[in-house]
């Protein structure tokens, strides 16, 4: 080949490999962060805060088990898995188009054309014949689209920023579904707590009534002293169902989220369990670290870098594009009887082109990629603003609850003693039996608020770990290392 042309191919070459990407656009966006939490709890413990495996601060070993198998067997982490999967692969598909592709092709045939006619001798002269025409060929075939402006690297790390963000998808489906599992176990031991709490009212409510009755007899009480017994009892036996129902709903949905067919677990959570004792120690993380642990943070950025790679490859199309091609192979021919002909064939060659009119369709293009930047940018600064607030109010509602729960247990303290006052007396023959049934039923009414607003306390602890992005790791099978 001509030095000059080839000269000039090499210098393109290289440059392609070692330019610059004059249309890259930069992904930072900034954000107005709190130096700290409005409505933190001022005493922070000083245990350390297990962020990666939180629930198993609440010390049950049957919600370890349940949130084992959810991460096993859950359909939506499998959707999201599979998503992961999907985006790495379109990445590979993004990045092929970086090199330059080979192709090998053979092809053969054998022809006869009205267009094709010979003259042979023969014994009467010149005889004219169309003769049937065998032809093979064979080679390969390299094309490259050089990369002069980063177009292709850019639609590149577009891909592969789409790819990181279907992993913090699946990270975000992960902390949704920890905190999921851990809600819905908590209201169930909540439910089935209270459900115990309201059989033990209508027991106490059937002896008042018992009692009434048999006083009504002796003439110590009247019939509509009966009837406002009556009237409560059967109040209280209407709330009995309504807690049934709450604790199938609520086992059937554990049973959806780990896999199962809602039936499954019903033996299982059927038994009345208690409420955990203890709870994880309270995250200890800035405003600021939200940015590194919540998921739809994570996406939300993936999605700023994606969009400001798309852009500068959107601007890459005004630029020219240079196309650097070469074949080569093998080909024969045999027509008739005549000799065959076989010989080597190449082809050498480069293309340039550059747009000069296409109806704004490029500058659209562009137009449509920038205002797609500004609204993932806009995006991740409301995701932001939203994981803040997400914050506040668990906090806010871990402080109610846990206010609640303080003022209710020493309600139930002093209900617990003016029952043993009121019993004390009757003992001796002093009191009256029905204050005695009526200290008791008051004691069960505070236990009732006491147990709901200590499921509360612990729903409010899981709502905090899930506002903080608790409970994420890479899956096994994309990554063997679990990541923060």
């Amino acid at each position: 080949m001509n030095k000059r042309v080839l000269i000039p191919l090499t210098i393109l070459s290289l440059a392609s490999q070692i330019a610059c990407t004059p249309t890259r656009v930069g992904d930072q966006v900034a954000l107005n962060s709190p130096a700290s939490w409005h409505h933190a709890p001022t005493a922070q413990t000083a245990e350390t805060a297990d962020l990666k495996t939180w629930w198993q601060g609440f010390g049950d070993p049957l919600l370890n088990e349940l949130i084992d198998k959810a991460l096993a067997a859950n359909h939506d982490l499998k959707i999201a898995t599979a998503r992961v999967r999907e985006a790495n692969a379109m990445v590979t598909v993004a990045e092929a188009a970086l090199y330059p592709s080979l192709d090998f092709s053979l092809s053969g045939g054998r022809e006869k054309r009205i267009d094709r006619i010979v003259g042979v001798p023969s014994g009467q002269g010149i005889k004219l014949i169309t003769p049937t025409a065998d032809a093979v060929s064979g080679g390969l075939a390299a094309r490259w689209e050089t990369d002069l402006f980063g177009g292709r690297h850019l639609e590149a790390e577009a891909a592969a920023a789409q790819a990181e963000g279907s992993k913090e998808g699946l990270h975000a489906a992960q902390v949704g579904l920890l905190a999921q599992v851990a809600t819905n176990y908590l209201e169930l031991r909540g439910v089935q707590q209270r459900t115990g709490i309201l059989q033990s009212n209508i027991a106490l409510q059937r002896e008042r009534l018992r009692t009434l009755q048999v006083f009504h007899k002796a003439g110590l009480a009247n019939e509509a002293d009966i009837a406002r017994q009556q009237t409560l009892l059967h109040g209280t036996e209407a709330a009995l169902p309504v807690l049934a129902n709450a604790g199938q709903k609520l086992i059937h949905r554990l049973g959806v989220l780990l896999g199962e067919p809602p039936e499954n677990l019903e033996q299982r959570l059927a038994f009345a369990g208690p409420l955990p004792k203890q709870a994880p120690a309270m995250p200890n993380l800035l405003p600021a670290d939200l940015l590194a642990q919540r998921p739809d943070l994570r996406l939300a950025q993936t999605e700023v870098s994606a969009a400001a790679a798309s852009l500068g490859s959107a601007r890459a199309d005004l630029y020219p594009k240079l196309v650097l091609s070469a074949s080569g192979g093998l080909g024969a021919l045999a027509v008739g009887g005549f000799p065959s002909l076989a010989d080597s064939v190449y082809a050498l060659g480069t293309g340039l082109s550059a747009p000069i009119f296409n109806a704004g369709r490029i500058r659209a293009h562009i137009a449509a990629a920038d205002a797609r930047l500004d609204q993932v940018a806009t995006n991740y600064e409301k995701t932001f603003l939203l994981a803040l607030e997400d914050v506040e109010n668990a906090f806010v509602a871990h402080r109610s609850a846990t206010d609640s729960l303080g003022q209710l247990t020493a309600a139930e303290t002093s209900a617990e003693k003016a029952y043993r006052l009121v019993d004390a007396l009757y003992q001796r023959g002093v009191g009256d039996y029905l204050a005695v049934l009526d200290a008791q039923r008051s004691k069960l009414a505070v236990s009732d608020e006491r147990t709901k607003a200590e499921t509360a306390a612990g729903v409010a602890m899981v709502s905090i770990y899930r506002a903080f992005g608790g409970g994420w790791m890479f899956d096994s099978a994309i990554n063997k290392a679990s990541i923060w």
